[in-house]
């Protein structure tokens, strides 16, 4: 039983640290508040190879272990978590696209999506089907060989980069059960009839875009079908969100690392009564608290990312790193306010951000509740256990 990243990781985990602490932890604060969309940060992060994780060296990418596409988010979600997510919707679809598309379709897009100089997102969400996908009414009806799309969908990140985006859609109405008649095309950026409405506004996630996209009878070649067969795409969809879960686990890490690292610095800053107020009990209970929490959830991420790299399913293991991961992330930013006091209600200190960022956690990629029943289904299912 080994708790230690070998030498490739912690190389690589070095390289992100220096990476975060000069280019996005000096900007992160201002640029967020300006709302200002991190460019110079993206840029850098395709330079690193970042855009090709879970690409395979075929077409160009790093094909990173799941432990070292985990701590790339911890890192970089430690700096910035609207950064993060930039990366995060790409990672999802490039590892679907590679998953379940036929080989035509990764030799077209994969080797220009793993250098950054294309990125792509994923379209599943709509006003009215968010948890219940199979409730979307997005529809794709054959006309000779292309499909013509028509719907919309909500709360779509990367939404003005994609290219190209994969929209999960109906191909098949009157299927029973509904899933079997939903499949993923992919929407090349440009595509007559494709619009990008509006972007959302939003308490936290800021410096990406999270937008309505809207489609109105765009033609798209029956090609961009992925994996080029009707009625697989809820399943291509619910693989790739196994990725998401633990991506969005990472994510949640870098929050929860950050409040503890400034509650801790602030603690032992601030004086009251003569003296630090980290000697004082009741702050040192609640950071003690932080820490002890923060390595859970850390221990439980990474143990999730190791069974998906010896190759087994892990939508049980996922869904509990998620969901605990997420949680502590959020009281994490609740303490360390608390810590700060009054100064960690203002949008002068990294913290009100942090709080912000914190609670999407909860919500991205199934909600805690939802988490809770992925779990519970899978152990009643007998498709994983707790214990030796």
């Amino acid at each position: 039983m080994d708790f230690e990243l070998n030498e490739d990781q912690a190389q690589f985990q070095q390289v992100l640290r220096d990476f975060v602490d000069s280019e996005i932890v000096p900007v992160a604060q201002e640029w967020e508040h300006a709302g200002r969309y991190p460019t110079e940060i993206v840029a850098k992060m395709a330079e690193l190879g970042l855009f090709g994780l879970l690409i395979p060296e075929e077409y160009g990418g790093v094909d990173a272990d799941f432990v070292t596409f985990t701590l790339v988010f911890e890192e970089i979600a430690r700096g910035w978590m609207g950064v993060a997510g930039i990366l995060g919707s790409h990672s999802v679809s490039t590892w679907m696209i590679n998953r379940h598309g036929t080989e035509e379709q990764k030799r077209t897009y994969l080797p220009e999506l793993a250098t950054g100089a294309r990125r792509t997102g994923i379209a599943l969400t709509e006003p009215d089907a968010g948890t219940d996908l199979q409730g979307i009414r997005t529809t794709a009806e054959r006309d000779g060989d292309h499909y013509v799309i028509n719907g919309s969908k909500m709360w779509i990140t990367n939404a003005r980069y994609a290219d190209p985006l994969p929209v999960l859609v109906k191909t098949d109405r009157t299927a029973s059960p509904a899933h079997k008649g939903m499949s993923v095309l992919l929407v090349d950026a440009g595509t007559p009839g494709f619009t990008v409405t509006k972007d959302i506004p939003k308490l936290g996630y800021k410096g990406t875009e999270s937008c309505e996209v809207v489609f109105e009878d765009v033609r798209v070649p029956a090609a961009n079908l992925l994996g080029g067969v009707e009625g697989r795409g809820m399943q291509q969809v619910l693989s790739a969100l196994e990725t998401g879960r633990l991506n969005i686990a990472g994510r949640s890490l870098g929050i929860a690392q950050r409040s503890y690292d400034e509650a801790l610095s602030y603690a032992g800053e601030r004086k009251a009564f003569g003296k630090p107020i980290a000697e004082f009990q009741a702050i040192q209970i609640r950071i003690a608290e932080m820490a002890t929490q923060l390595q859970a959830a850390r221990l439980l991420s990474y143990w999730s990312a190791s069974k998906l790299d010896r190759g087994e399913r892990a939508d049980l293991e996922t869904g509990m790193a998620k969901l605990f991961a997420s949680e502590v992330a959020l009281q994490a930013a609740q303490d360390s306010m608390r810590v700060h006091g009054g100064y960690g209600y203002s949008a002068e200190f990294e913290i009100e951000r942090l709080y912000r960022d914190s609670i999407l956690m909860t919500i991205g990629e199934g909600t805690s509740d939802i988490m809770r029943t992925v779990i519970a289904k899978s152990l009643s299912a007998g498709k994983g256990k707790v214990g030796w």
